[in-house]
């Protein structure tokens, strides 16, 4: 049993664009504690959006592309009577966003391009326009919660 509930980190914004969800980003892009890679790798990522799309902002596109692979439910896997039951369970407001952004990190590092700027970048124009890796995980994920609403009354 919890005495206290967890504190929550305050997060700074970043130094570019004084916005949090970009420092939430970098901290879950940056490999062994390297935080100014991270940042240079995010910033290349933008610059070459704004230069791919002259008429969009680099910034308003990641934003973009963060809100159209953001699941607003998601399966949980469930023990009932001896077995097992695949639940959806809408998620709440700060796992939805860690979630988009874990999975675009995770589908651009999958993608052949030659730097992870050129990878990001790419998966941010993708993602944007509703298409590309994160945005199929995210409608797989409803279509799994869509397939699994029997099992809903499970949920407590």
């Amino acid at each position: 049993m919890r005495r206290k509930k967890a504190k929550k980190i305050e997060i700074l914004p970043d130094p570019k664009f004084n916005d949090v969800q970009v420092t939430k980003f970098v901290n879950n892009l940056m490999l062994d504690g390297k935080k100014n890679t991270a940042f240079k790798i995010f910033y290349d990522a933008v610059d070459i959006v704004e230069s791919k799309l002259e008429d969009q902002n680099g910034l308003e596109v990641f934003k973009k592309a963060i809100e159209n692979i953001t699941p607003s439910v998601e399966v949980r896997s469930r023990r009932v009577g001896g077995a097992t039951f695949q639940i959806p369970t809408p998620v709440r407001e700060g796992r939805k966003q860690s979630l988009a952004m874990k999975w675009m990190i995770t589908f651009s590092r999958k993608r052949n391009e030659k730097t992870m700027a050129q990878r990001l970048a790419n998966e941010f124009i993708a993602a944007s326009k509703e298409e590309g890796g994160a945005y199929k995980k995210k409608e797989d994920t409803l279509r799994m919660a869509e397939a699994n609403k029997a099992f809903s009354h499970f949920r407590f």
